[in-house]
């Protein structure tokens, strides 16, 4: 049986708390479908990005590896160089990188949340990539020293990987156009969401726009949206406030959440009509259109979060938007 045909466009999560055993099985069963890329997340107290990359790139053949994303705080950025030249130069154009600021809640927890988080990502990204390209390296920064520091030439790359900033803020943005090949956002991102992203990365080259969203697909529409739901749970709170600003309901959506006693309450008294443009969620037809508009609104990377008990069993339904 010939394989389906890769979307390259259309990529997938990997769920942060996936039965180890599970994990493998999960990327092979992407790359299978045709999805063009699987991206792995760093959250304080699950797993590490760069084993959970290496891992899927070992076991799979094709589909691009993304890690979204390590905190600039968390690595030297010579050593954060050294992992990631491994992994591209092992498994040549296949890996993409997104590196930010973190959760400011989880870096201070250990620590690592600069005064200025601005002034760090700027410098370790400069530096992060002179480093990959094999560039002798002085830096006297702010946060980021390095005193003649390069890359062996047995350690080089062929294909250096695109360097990705995963950020939120006007100004985060804005430093993400100056300084990085591409932007991660996290979910929710509307079309709305990225035109205003875009808007204030104001990129004077080409730059990529990734966009995680959660996805349900389901041939019974409310049957996606009432899946997808419980993955929205968060949006109400304070960070997640750029991505709710660009909608037509973003008032009314900070009254509800301020009238409820929890996230899960908040969840459930979310109308069907906010879910279904907070999420990639409906029938494959609806959700194919979604997709649509998230390119249309200039996204060139659509990563879907699958929701429900069985991430593994909900590719195959995700895969149903592929090639349209």
């Amino acid at each position: 049986m010939l394989s389906p045909a890769t979307d390259r466009t259309v990529g997938v999560l990997l769920p942060r708390d996936l039965p180890a055993d599970r994990i493998l099985p999960y990327a092979r069963r992407a790359e299978e479908l045709g999805f063009g890329a699987l991206w792995v997340v760093e959250d304080l107290g699950f797993r590490g990005g760069v084993a959970q990359a290496a891992a899927v790139l070992a076991s799979t053949d094709r589909i691009r590896v993304g890690i979204g994303l390590l905190p600039a705080g968390a690595r030297n950025v010579a050593f954060a160089a050294l992992e990631i030249a491994s992994l591209a130069q092992l498994f040549p154009g296949r890996v993409d990188v997104a590196v930010g600021h973190g959760m400011p809640d989880w870096m201070r927890s250990v620590g690592q949340w600069p005064r200025s988080p601005l002034t760090l990502l700027r410098e370790y990204v400069d530096a992060l990539r002179a480093l990959l390209r094999g560039e002798l390296t002085q830096r006297r920064g702010q946060y980021v020293q390095l005193d003649g520091v390069q890359l062996d030439p047995s350690a080089l790359p062929d294909v250096v990987p695109d360097i990705l900033a995963g950020v939120r803020g006007p100004k985060s943005l804005a430093l993400s156009g100056e300084v990085a090949d591409g932007t991660v956002l996290a979910e929710p991102v509307a079309p709305e969401y990225a035109r205003a992203a875009l808007g204030h990365i104001a990129a004077g080259r080409p730059h990529r726009l990734a966009a995680y969203n959660i996805a349900s697909v389901d041939a019974d529409p409310l049957t996606a949206l009432a899946a997808a739901r419980p993955g929205l749970e968060w949006i109400g709170e304070p960070d997640w406030h750029a991505h709710i600003a660009p909608l037509p309901f973003a008032d009314e959506l900070v009254a509800l959440r301020s009238g409820c006693a929890s996230r899960e309450e908040f969840a459930r008294r979310m109308p069907d009509d906010w879910v279904a443009r907070l999420a990639v969620a409906g029938s494959p037809e609806e959700a194919r259109a979604r997709l649509d508009g998230l390119r249309a609104a200039g996204v060139t990377d659509i990563v879907l979060a699958p929701v429900g008990p069985d991430p593994v069993g909900a590719l195959e339904s995700l895969a149903t938007v592929l090639g349209a």
